[in-house]
């Protein structure tokens, strides 16, 4: 196990490429020794190109990768010591479900004994135990992914295990047992893994760190609390949860920001930063946060903070509703769990929970002790995002 850095990694997959043509482009990044992380973004974001960097498969076109001190920037796969699960099984068919578990470890030598252990916890952990002796070519997509991701964990002396997309063709009824399976071999074993998704809930339950990425670059690490509670840019926000924030245009005035000519107050400290710099400028508020206070008609704009809006629709959820309101020309969306939900066309008035409102100055978040022209999130390292 080693801690794995890359540090200021851009890629192309063109020879000579122009600033448009990178698929990272100057990425820091440190996943700690025996921690599990998340890469989380959509499809082309850059996630399984770093994946494959970190595995050898190919080489940056700029920067360095280490595994602790080792430089294994140019090091090919066979000499990095992991083990990678890929998005589609790749086993032997001719071989019985046991061989194939046990090939990596037969490859290098292990004794019978050994072997024949460890491949009965790992079989054991991911409930394979009635299918060791049958031939992988008669077993079902799932099935075979599940032995790939026993190939993967079956070697307890690998620097890391890397995960792309592994549950893509797992039966849905099976997915939550072995995300919880992941994270149990994880804290036995405590591998450093990294686990690439663009599945939220997959990131969120599997990993310690989320590394959040948008067009090739890190817009935000941290846990998942941290993700949710204090999303650091805009794109985060609007990723990570169900439904995603709320982001609204906003103007500044006199200490408070005006959407659709209705006043938002905001703390002293956050209205000092944003008034330091120009820029465009949002605020988000997650639906969990956005709090129904009563009916009112459109000129009653009852206490300070609170906001007239039109409901619009209502989704059923069954331990919860999602309301959808109309603010001048925007959409809100707020997530109620304890009373039952004003119908399509009511006027309302909402307000936001307290210090859950956040302010974003061009799609970064504005903190009182945010430098004045850097935007950079505090939790990525320089030259990340």
């Amino acid at each position: 196990m080693a801690d794995i850095i890359l540090a200021d990694i851009s890629h192309s997959y063109v020879a000579q490429p122009d600033p448009s043509e990178y698929v990272l482009r100057r990425v820091d990044v440190h996943f700690g020794d025996g921690e599990a992380h998340a890469l989380l973004g959509p499809s082309g974001c850059g996630k399984t190109t770093m994946l494959n960097l970190i595995s050898g498969l190919i080489h940056p076109t700029s920067g360095q990768i280490r595994y602790g001190a080792k430089d294994v920037t140019r090091l090919p796969t066979r000499r990095r010591n992991i083990a990678q699960v890929f998005q589609f099984p790749v086993l032997y068919d001719t071989m019985t479900v046991f061989d194939n578990l046990a090939f990596p470890l037969r490859n290098r030598g292990r004794p019978d004994s050994e072997v024949k252990k460890r491949v009965g916890e790992i079989a054991d952990l991911l409930e394979l135990d009635s299918e060791l002796t049958r031939r992988a070519a008669n077993l079902t997509p799932d099935l075979k992914q599940i032995i790939s991701l026993g190939r993967g964990l079956v070697r307890d002396d690998v620097a890391a295990i890397l995960l792309d997309e592994p549950l893509t063709v797992i039966d849905p009824q099976r997915k939550w047992q072995i995300r919880r399976t992941l994270r149990q071999v994880h804290e036995q074993f405590r591998h450093t893994s990294i686990y690439v998704t663009h599945d939220q809930t997959e990131a969120l339950t599997f990993a310690d760190r989320v590394w959040v990425m948008n067009e090739g670059k890190i817009v935000q690490e941290g846990s998942p609390d941290e993700l949710f509670r204090r999303p650091e840019h805009t794109f985060v926000g609007y990723f990570i949860g169900t439904p995603g924030m709320n982001i609204l245009p906003c103007q500044l005035v006199d200490g408070a920001a005006m959407v659709a000519g209705q006043s938002i107050p905001l703390s002293d400290e956050v209205w000092q930063q944003a008034r330091r710099d120009q820029g465009s400028f949002e605020i988000g508020i997650r639906p969990e946060f956005v709090e129904l206070v009563a009916g009112g008609d459109s000129t009653d704009h009852g206490q300070p903070g609170e906001l007239s809006v039109t409901i619009t629709a209502v989704e059923d959820h069954g331990r919860f509703s999602i309301a959808s309101a109309e603010l001048g020309e925007h959409q809100i969306k707020a997530k109620l769990t304890d009373r039952v939900p004003p119908a399509p066309g009511q006027n309302a008035r909402i307000r936001f929970a307290g210090g859950e409102l956040h302010l974003y100055r061009d799609q970064r978040i504005v903190c009182a002790d945010e430098p004045s022209g850097d935007h950079r999130p505090a939790a990525t390292p320089a030259g990340g995002n």
